[in-house]
């Protein structure tokens, strides 16, 4: 029976070294959620929508840079345990 391997020179996802910003982040009104995954990717949720976005983030010092699956390209910025973004204010979840 055939096992299963890896494809030399196939890219794989890796882990990124955790920082201060991993974890879930949530409007106070909890409609918007984003949750900022160690590997790099996120997941924004909004309303029922689990799912409503999905994609890569990179942080920088205070900065975060998102780019969805669809190309859409957005940032933000924390300050003081707060995430500001696109005219959002999201906090620890």
């Amino acid at each position: 029976m055939p096992t299963h391997r890896e494809h030399p020179g196939k890219t794989q996802e890796r882990p990124m070294t955790s920082h201060a910003y991993t974890g879930l982040w949530i409007t106070d009104d909890g409609f918007i959620r984003h949750e900022l995954l160690p590997n790099g990717r996120y997941v924004e949720g909004r309303g029922n929508r689990e799912r409503a976005y999905q994609g890569r983030y990179e942080v920088r010092g205070n900065q975060i840079d998102y780019k969805d699956d669809t190309g859409f390209s957005a940032d933000g910025e924390f300050r003081n345990d707060v995430l500001y973004h696109a005219g959002m204010v999201l906090r620890r979840g």
